[in-house]
């Protein structure tokens, strides 16, 4: 990703083109291939001189959708958990989990299956 004044040249160059163009030509892009819109517009800002406040959660600003720790379940009968939870608890994925229900306290436990153990299930 350029930055700096080589952005502002990059971005002159490419000025007769589409924004996502000139954005993807300046090399922000992710890793799935999104063009970084906010991302580039904020470097170009910068690269005008001009200072933004810090992108920092410790700014009290917007931060985006955050993990409130509630769920419902969908209509399906699906019980999402979510990614910002998996990220939070280092779960990768692939990795299995056998589902243990605790009615008594309503609560469900993943506890994870290592390859070495064997699913109690299909030993009846």
């Amino acid at each position: 990703m350029l930055v700096g004044q080589e952005l502002l040249d990059k971005a002159r160059a490419l000025s007769n083109r589409r924004e996502d163009e000139i954005a993807r030509g300046c090399g922000y892009v992710g890793p799935s291939g999104r063009v970084l819109k906010k991302s580039f517009y904020r470097a170009l800002v910068e690269a005008k001189g001009y200072t933004l406040p810090s992108t920092s959660n410790s700014g009290g600003g917007p931060r985006g959708r955050q993990a409130e720790f509630r769920t419902r379940v969908h209509g399906n009968g699906n019980l999402l958990i979510g990614h910002a939870y998996t990220r939070r608890l280092g779960l990768e994925p692939g990795q299995e989990f056998r589902i243990e229900l605790h009615k008594d306290s309503g609560s469900i436990w993943l506890l994870p299956i290592d390859d070495t153990e064997s699913d109690p299930a299909s030993e009846a």
